[in-house]
C-alpha cells in the first residue's frame, strides 16, 4: 500500500520568545533570548530562577473568562495556539469534515499548577470545596479533548505523554494517522504550563534544572559551563494535511514531513543511555522512514537541554548516524532562547524547524561563549545563517527513555 504525503499547512505557537509564530521566529533568528528571572512564585522559595515565561499573554484576549476559568494554563495554551494554526492553514472545519479532522497533542506533566491549588484547597477547606472541574483541568488529554470542541474537529483525538518527547511523538503519530489515510487533516503538537511550585521544586531536586543566577547565560547548550536546563511554558500546534486534501483547496505549505522515528532506552528514568544509543536508532528510524539518506539532511534542531549528559551523548548520536557528514551539517538547540518546554519543546521546535526550511535560515545557538571539546560540530554559534537546505529534522529525548525524531522536507512549489 502505498503511502500518503503529508504536509504542514498551518502554524501556531505562545512562546517565552514570542505570542504567535510571527514574532516567535523574529526572536529567533534574531538571537533574542525570552529567558528571564522567575516572577510568576516567589523567586526567594528557590535555587534556581531562570525561566521561559511567557510575556504580555493575557487568556481573555482569546476566549470569555468564564470559559478560561475551566481550563489549566497547559489547556489554554493549547486552545489558542490551536485556533491560530487552523486560522493560518485557511481551513473550515464544518460538518462536511469534521470527522476527518482530527487533533493529537502531548503534555508531559499537565495541569501541575491546577493539582497544587486543588490541593491547597482540600488540605484547608476540605474535599466539599475542590472544584468539580479538578479532574477534566488537570489530567493531560485535555488539551487535545478542549481543543476538539472548541475547533469541532471530530476525527481521531488522542494525547502522548512521552515527557519531553510528548510534542514530538505526538506530531509524528498524527502524521501516520493521516499517512495510513485514517485522517484528511491532524491538528497536533505540544503544550505545557510547568512554571509551578512543585515541577520546579522536583526538577530541582533531581539537579535538572540550572542554578545559573546569571539568567540571561542560563540556558547554554553545547557550552562547557553548562549545568543544567532552564524551564520554559507555551505551546506549538501545527496543521498537518494530506497533501492532495490540501492541494484541491489550495492551502499555504510551509513543507512536507516525511519521516517519524520512535525509541526507548530500556535504560534509566532520567540518564540518558551512554552514547545516545536510543537517539541514534530514533534518528536511522526516522531516516528510514522518509527514505532520506543521511548526506541528504542539512539540519538538526537537537534536542539540546543544557545538560551535561543530554548535550554530549546527543552530540555522539549525531556523529554515529551522520558518520563524517556529521561536520557538514548545522546544529542547533533553540532552548538556548526559549528554556526547555517540556512536553510542548517538540511542537515549539518542529515549527522552528519548518521555517528554517522555508527561509532557508539556520536558527543560532546563543551563549556558546566556552564550547566543550566533546561537542564539536556546527552549532550555528550566536548568530543565525543563510542556508541552502532540503532536509531537516528534529529531537526530542524524554525521561523514561523516550526518543523521538521527525524529518521534514522542503517544499518546493
Amino acid at each position: 500500500m502505498s503511502k500518503r504525503r503529508v504536509v504542514v499547512t498551518g502554524l501556531g505557537m505562545v512562546s517565552p520568545v514570542g505570542n504567535d509564530v510571527e514574532s516567535s521566529w523574529n526572536s529567533i533568528i534574531n538571537g533574542k533570548s525570552g529567558i528571564g528571572e522567575l516572577t510568576r512564585l516567589n523567586k526567594d522559595d528557590f535555587p534556581a530562577t531562570a525561566v521561559g515565561e511567557l510575556k504580555g499573554f493575557t487568556i481573555e484576549d482569546h476566549m470569555e473568562k468564564k470559559e478560561a476559568r475551566k481550563m489549566d494554563r497547559f489547556t489554554q495554551y493549547a486552545v489558542v495556539s490551536s485556533k491560530m494554526a487552523v486560522k493560518d492553514a485557511q481551513l473550515d472545519i464544518n460538518e462536511s469534515n469534521a470527522d476527518r479532522i482530527g487533533v493529537w497533542i502531548g503534555s508531559g506533566i499537565g495541569g501541575m499548577e491546577t493539582f497544587e491549588k486543588q490541593f491547597e484547597t482540600f488540605l484547608n477547606r476540605g474535599y466539599r470545596r475542590v472544584s468539580p472541574f479538578f479532574v477534566p483541568m488537570m489530567i493531560p488529554d485535555m488539551a487535545a479533548g478542549q481543543v476538539s470542541i472548541a475547533l469541532g474537529a471530530k476525527g481521531m483525538n488522542s494525547c502522548t505523554v512521552t515527557a519531553c518527547a510528548s510534542g514530538t511523538n505526538s506530531i509524528g503519530d498524527a502524521f501516520k494517522v493521516i499517512q495510513r489515510g485514517d485522517a484528511d487533516a491532524m491538528i497536533t503538537g505540544g503544550s505545557e504550563a510547568p512554571i509551578s511550585q512543585m515541577a520546579m521544586a522536583g526538577f530541582i531536586a533531581n539537579t535538572a534544572l540550572t542554578l545559573n543566577q546569571d539568567v540571561t547565560k542560563a540556558s547554554r547548550p553545547f557550552d562547557k559551563d553548562r549545568d543544567g536546563f532552564v524551564m520554559g511554558e507555551g505551546a506549538g500546534i501545527l496543521v498537518l494535511e494530506e497533501l492532495e486534501h490540501a492541494i484541491a483547496r489550495n492551502a499555504p505549505i510551509y513543507a512536507e514531513i516525511v519521516g517519524y522515528g520512535s525509541t526507548g532506552d530500556a535504560y534509566h528514568i532520567t540518564a540518558p543511555s551512554p552514547g545516545g544509543e536510543g537517539g541514534v536508532r530514533a534518528m536511522r528510524q526516522s531516516l528510514e522512514d522518509a527514505g532520506i539518506s543521511p548526506q541528504e539532511v542539512g539540519y538538526i534542531n537537537a534536542h539540546g537541554t543544557s545538560t551535561p549528559y543530554n548535550d554530549k551523548y546527543e552530540t555522539m548520536a549525531i556523529k554515529e548516524v551522520f558518520e563524517s557528514h556529521a561536520y557538514q551539517l548545522a546544529v542547533s538547540s533553540t532552548k538556548s532562547m526559549t528554556g526547555h518546554l517540556l512536553g510542548a519543546a517538540g511542537g515549539v521546535e518542529a515549527i522552528f524547524t519548518v521555517l528554517a526550511l522555508k527561509d532557508q535560515v539556520l536558527p543560532p545557538t546563543i551563549n556558546l561563549d566556552n564550547p566543550d571539546p566533546e561537542c564539536d560540530l556546527d552549532y550555528v554559534p550566536h548568530e543565525a545563517k543563510k542556508a541552502d537546505i532540503a532536509v531537516a529534522m528534529s529531537n526530542s529525548l524524554g525521561f523514561g527513555g523516550h526518543n523521538a525524531t521527525i524529518v521534514f522536507r522542503k517544499w518546493d512549489q
